[in-house]
């Protein structure tokens, strides 16, 4: 079992910054690939990034190649989001999500566990 939780959302301008962080319970999180996923109103939750269990890999979505970089930090059980030079399509709740599995991470029933979700804004 994983608990995940979401940090770091909030409201922005466009062009700015924001580092979501996602705290994980347990002692197995390197066993666990993660990734970002989000939300807008009224569409249904894509894939924005995921990781591989130690770090080295990394892949996005093309929506936000070159703006977004995930990480990870397996001994303090985080992974992040840096996200810059956002724009107001950006705006969503952002989730994370764990899974046991090594393929198809860019879809959402991949993942076993997920966060609550944190608030992004980017106003224009």
């Amino acid at each position: 079992q994983v608990q995940l939780v979401e940090s770091g959302g909030g409201l922005v301008q466009t062009g700015g910054s924001l580092r979501l962080s996602c705290a994980a319970s347990g002692r197995t999180f390197s066993t666990y690939a993660m990734g970002w996923f989000r939300q807008a109103p009224g569409k249904e939750r894509e894939f924005v990034a995921h990781i591989s269990r130690g770090g080295s890999r990394t892949y996005y979505a093309d929506s936000v190649k070159g703006r977004f970089t995930i990480s990870r930090d397996n001994a303090k059980n985080t992974v992040y989001l840096e996200m810059n030079s956002l724009k107001p399509e950006d705006t969503a709740v952002y989730y994370c999500a764990a899974t046991p599995r090594i393929y198809d991470l860019g879809y959402v029933g991949q993942y076993d566990y997920w966060g609550q979700g944190t608030q992004v804004t980017v106003s224009s």
